[in-house]
């Protein structure tokens, strides 16, 4: 009890959060009178993982995406093919937004990068500021359901489950998200005639010659996967070749000078992802050995007799962390101690996995202390209250569609 505190006085106090897990880890070897250099073995562990390998590159090519030209160029062809349609703006933007996240991994730099381009445009297009603030709030937590998700990648690593079909599992539940919104977005400006743009085809041919080097991107990248003709270490080696071709030597918006700090970057994130999972190995074990998923079961069956009942528990603990923490923290705190609960329901790791993730991205929009809230206070330089009013509409509609993911597990495992 007393070194629970003391864990909870130091993550208060601002200690990393890699410090917190090895504490907890050595200390908790060492009440269970296990040598505390299993704790060095178990972490270094991590480097039998083969599927580490994609990390790092599609880590480094979401950041080279960031710094070239790439958003501009993504918004202008969307927007060429879908802006005349009531709502074509918008949907644009979720799907730009949704684009990038799935790419970049983190729903905070999607509203940086994009917002100073799609923020603009909606204005300009006559729709309301309110919408407009929702909507990028909102749509930068899309994508974290589609391949290459760094977050889908980190879950599978933890859950020790194939990182291919996490990316199946999360095509429909994300489309669905994106979908909804998109009709969302059509109702509501379906009166915004002044918002509409003519279609022209040499407007969509000009602004996909523009594209035309990054359109491919998705394709290889989700074509090679869920075809099966790349495992997803090939297919991220193979996006950051490519991305650093287009990018650097080809369109030369990224200078060579600029690359170290863009792998310094990315590198940074990269290790402290990396530190932090290999430690989260060792206080797994340790939590394995100290028996005490099989505790929490115990106790958890005395609170919640069925399934569905846990799913209603699981989706308002999960709702409530997403809106405290980040969700690399989230995955390697907690996955481990869920996951065998869950199973004890009847419950499938990989259905369960897209649960933890759109409900960690839904925690993101959830007041008062959303990250996703607080970034686009930040960029926009607008009150917080008026970001949770603006983002209220998007958050209530995405929760519906959280809960259809959660209660209807057929749209995560239509493949099995």
């Amino acid at each position: 009890m007393i070194s629970a505190i003391v864990l909870v006085v130091l993550a208060l106090l601002g200690a990393p959060l890699f410090v917190i897990i090895a504490a907890s880890a050595l200390w908790g070897f060492y009440q269970l009178d296990i040598s505390l250099t299993s704790v060095i073995l178990e972490t270094f562990s991590i480097a039998e993982t083969p599927i580490l390998l994609a990390i790092p590159l599609f880590t480094l090519a979401g950041y080279l995406l960031s710094e070239s030209g790439a958003p501009g160029r993504l918004v202008r062809f969307t927007q060429a093919v879908l802006g005349w349609m009531p709502g074509g703006l918008p949907i644009v933007a979720l799907a730009s937004c949704a684009f990038f996240t799935a790419f970049t991994g983190a729903s905070g730099v999607t509203i940086i990068a994009l917002g100073a381009i799609l923020y603009p445009a909606l204005q300009q297009s006559g729709h309301d500021d309110r919408f407009n603030l929702g909507l990028i709030t909102s749509g930068g937590s899309l994508g974290l359901l589609f391949a290459p998700s760094l977050p889908i990648i980190l879950y599978g690593v933890v859950a020790k489950q194939p990182i291919d079909d996490l990316f199946i599992a999360g095509a429909l539940p994300g489309l669905l998200m994106l979908v909804v919104l998109s009709g969302y977005c059509m109702w509501t400006q379906r009166r915004h005639r002044t918002a509409l743009a003519d279609f022209s085809m040499r407007k969509v041919g000009a602004a996909l010659a523009e594209s035309a080097l990054e359109l491919p991107l998705p394709f290889i990248v989700l074509g090679g996967i869920y075809s099966g003709l790349l495992a997803v270490s090939e297919a991220a080696a193979i996006t950051a070749v490519y991305v650093f071709l287009v990018e650097v030597v080809i369109r030369r918006e990224v200078k060579w000078s600029q690359l170290p700090s863009i792998a310094r970057e990315s590198m940074t994130l990269v290790g402290g992802i990396l530190i932090i999972l290999g430690l989260s190995f060792a206080s797994t074990n340790y939590m394995i050995d100290a028996e005490i998923p099989q505790k929490l079961f115990n106790t958890m069956q005395g609170l919640i007799e069925d399934r569905w009942s846990f799913l209603v528990f699981l989706f308002l603990f999960l709702l409530a962390l997403g809106a405290i923490l980040d969700i690399f923290s989230a995955i390697v705190l907690v996955v481990p101690l869920i996951l065998p609960l869950a199973a004890s329901y009847g419950i499938d790791p990989l259905h369960l996995g897209i649960i933890f993730l759109a409900t960690m991205q839904l925690g993101y929009l959830t007041p008062p202390v959303g990250l996703n809230l607080f970034i686009a206070s930040y960029r926009f330089n607008t009150p917080i209250l008026q970001v949770y009013s603006a983002a209220l509409p998007f958050l209530l509609i995405l929760t519906a569609t959280v809960l259809i993911i959660i209660f209807v597990p057929q749209l995560s495992l239509w493949f099995k």
